[in-house]
């Protein structure tokens, strides 16, 4: 089988069980998926590329980066990475993990290899899907696949391009189609323009992504209405900013969407005062999963395809700084300089997707 069967309970609140539980008093089979987004936290080698604005992570660099850091480093991504959705109190987990993880914030393919090779998640044979990007910093995305999961039919990226600002030069958006099981999906992996320089003057930048993603999402629908399509990434954003809502157009209430809008499920986290990162002390979902609306629960026919049944911020406990004036925020590798020993400055999340099993 291709995504393993499971059996649980769907509760009210569509909480699960591991195991042996029934549906409106009868059991039921269900295929479980898992897919994932992970900003890294500058993810780069010791080795010097011309090409790269890399000097901060070399041995002579502010960050004093070296092989054992970076070691640790790959140990501590994949090992969380090997946790998201497995853990023993997740309430809602696949013995195989993720099946699909967008990435961000790596320096190249080859630091890529280096992770996907590291024995806490070696044994899914995670295939890679990487694309130089021109980011002034050094930093591309990209997404990392289990091929028992996911066949790819097609990979393209879009070049960054601002209005008016022909020298503003940021990261691709990678779009990467094929089939989960046996339906088509479309992932699009990003990480817009950030924040620097204040959120009203840095403002074109996302809202220059939204539209560059809109496009991408709408050409997709254009051919096929039901596509389904998942829209992921570190966006710098808010769900409640207005890059996301007018100009991508992905509202939080199934009730407040018109024809053309998509689905936000991480609005409702971040109302809810979760959060996937801290920007100048502010805890909020920066990090987000968005979908077109064939992946929204259809009430007359629950699950009869894969259809999104919640979004998840993996925030365990050992992901976290604990104690002094960072106590709760993500436990950082390093900070101005000063290496912490920790994962990112993100969580990562993910979205559990649930098909009724024949």
């Amino acid at each position: 089988m291709f995504l393993r069967k499971i059996v649980f309970t769907l509760l009210v609140a569509m909480m699960a069980t591991s195991v042996n539980a029934q549906e409106k008093g009868k059991a039921q089979n269900y295929k479980l998926g898992l897919v994932g987004f992970y900003n890294l936290e500058n993810l780069f080698d010791t080795v010097n590329d011309p090409n790269k604005n890399d000097e901060e992570f070399l041995p002579e660099g502010k960050n004093a980066w070296n092989t054992e850091k970076y070691t640790t480093k790959l140990h501590h991504m994949a090992y969380a990475i090997s946790t998201i959705g497995t853990c023993d109190d997740d309430k809602i987990k696949s013995p195989d993990g993720l099946a699909v993880l967008g990435l961000s914030e790596m320096e190249n393919r080859k630091v890529l290899e280096d992770l996907v090779a590291q024995p806490e998640i070696a044994d899914r044979n995670y295939q890679i899907i990487h694309y130089d990007s021109p980011d002034r910093r050094g930093v591309d995305v990209a997404l990392i696949y289990n091929p028992k999961y996911f066949k790819v039919t097609n990979v393209k990226k879009y070049r960054f391009v601002c209005p008016g600002q022909p020298n503003f030069i940021s990261r691709d958006q990678l779009v990467v189609t094929g089939m989960f099981d046996d339906e088509e999906m479309s992932f699009i992996v990003m990480h817009w323009p950030s924040r620097y320089g204040g959120e009203k003057r840095s403002l074109p930048g996302r809202v220059a992504a939204a539209s560059i993603c809109r496009h991408i999402t709408d050409s997709i629908l254009s051919e096929k209405p039901d596509a389904k399509v998942i829209m992921m990434g570190d966006y710098n954003d808010y769900p409640t900013n207005k890059s996301i809502i007018e100009y991508l157009g992905a509202k939080g209430k199934v009730s407040e969407m018109q024809k053309g809008d998509y689905f936000n499920p991480m609005w409702k986290m971040h109302q809810n005062g979760e959060g996937t990162s801290y920007y100048r002390d502010v805890k909020g979902v920066l990090d987000q999963m968005i979908i077109t609306p064939a992946l929204l629960k259809d009430e007359n026919d629950p699950f009869a395809t894969y259809q999104m049944m919640k979004p998840m911020v993996h925030s365990k406990e050992f992901l976290k700084q604990h104690g002094g004036r960072y106590n709760g925020y993500p436990w950082r590798s390093f900070a101005g300089g000063v290496w912490l020993g920790g994962y990112s400055d993100h969580f990562p999340v993910y979205l559990v997707l649930l098909k009724k099993a024949e």
